[in-house]
């Protein structure tokens, strides 16, 4: 803890994250027990810079959702010490200038990579039987039988290649998917699985999957460009980040029939409240959901629980990603 002349200091330390602060699990108790004054204060939508700046100063540390954290707001970060972030997503945060400040960023890898992997096999199943609009007509009243398409043989396009594309690549197989995959960061060596450069991935691909994370590298990596190469027909699937696809491009995609279909559980912002491609009938929109099982949640909160108490004591913690500027798509571990 934080020593005084009267003794150990207890640690301030704030919880936006809307899952960590409303669910029920050990994580309370466990900052509780680990000398934490918690403070929830969930948003009914991620906080900007500006919002997240008026709630730092005084705090010692921090466990942020979607929120953003860049340099203005840890210049009010008075006593600040580390940002753990609810997921493995850290495009809010300004790693570099937290870095700066003596702030250290921390992850919680793995803990959700099965939900999300189960959430992108869903959204396929749905778009591949067109769900949504069957359960519509028939709540309506309308007994329309719709032919929709197999997963089986279809090549399935997975781009990028971390633990949430190796889980979706698994369960692919299972259901007798053919699986090309590209990541310029990440050897592609699951059996089964082809690496392939991104051209030839967005030309050979029924279904295209990301599972990016969202750096200035990767931003808008589906343009115009990228849809006029992809396959006559294909369907894209965005369980990532929103920020990956250009959303104009995407739909005069779906408009022209260059795509047919397309199903998103990110954009670029959210909630997209004036999104064409929500009201787009070959569109699936979901709201961020794909993370939030309640298994996931418990496990993710936990660990961003741990990972904060570990850097307020002093210990060693693997999931720090900012002793060093990140460099390439891949968030890696510090050693």
């Amino acid at each position: 803890m934080i020593a005084t002349t009267d003794g150990p200091q207890r640690f301030r330390v704030l919880a936006t994250a809307r899952s960590f602060c409303r669910s029920d699990g050990p994580h309370h108790d466990y900052l509780a027990q680990h000398g934490c004054d918690v403070e929830l204060r969930p948003p009914d939508q991620p906080l900007s810079a500006a919002q997240l700046a008026k709630l730092l100063p005084g705090h010692h540390g921090v466990i942020l959702g979607l929120d953003t954290c860049d340099a203005s707001a840890l210049e009010r970060a008075d006593k600040l010490r580390v940002i753990s972030r609810f997921g493995v997503g850290t495009d809010a945060v300004d790693l570099e200038a937290a870095r700066r400040n003596g702030v250290a960023v921390t992850i919680t890898p793995g803990s959700n990579t099965g939900a999300v992997a189960e959430a992108t096999i869903g959204l396929i199943f749905a778009l591949a039987r067109d769900l949504p609009a069957a359960v519509a007509a028939t709540r309506a009243g309308h007994w329309q039988r719709r032919s929709g398409w197999e997963l089986d043989g279809k090549t399935l396009g997975l781009i990028g290649f971390g633990a949430i594309g190796q889980a979706v690549a698994r369960k692919a197989l299972a259901l007798a998917m053919r699986i090309v995959a590209f990541d310029p960061h990440v050897e592609v060596a699951t059996p089964g699985v082809r690496p392939v450069d991104l051209p030839t991935l967005l030309a050979s691909s029924d279904v295209i999957s990301l599972h990016a994370p969202l750096t200035p590298e990767t931003r808008n990596l589906l343009d115009r460009s990228a849809f006029a190469r992809m396959k006559a027909g294909a369907y894209l699937v965005n369980t990532a980040r929103g920020g990956l696809v250009d959303e104009e491009a995407l739909h005069e995609a779906l408009e022209a029939g260059r795509l047919a279909g397309a199903a998103l559980d990110v954009f670029a912002h959210e909630p997209p409240s004036h999104s064409p491609l929500i009201g787009h009938d070959r569109v699936i929109a979901t709201p961020h959901f794909g993370a939030h099982t309640r298994e996931a949640t418990v496990r993710t909160a936990m660990l961003a629980a741990e990972n904060l108490v570990r850097v307020l004591r002093g210990e060693a913690c693997p999931n720090v990603v900012n002793r060093v500027p990140p460099r390439g798509w891949a968030v890696t571990e510090a050693p």
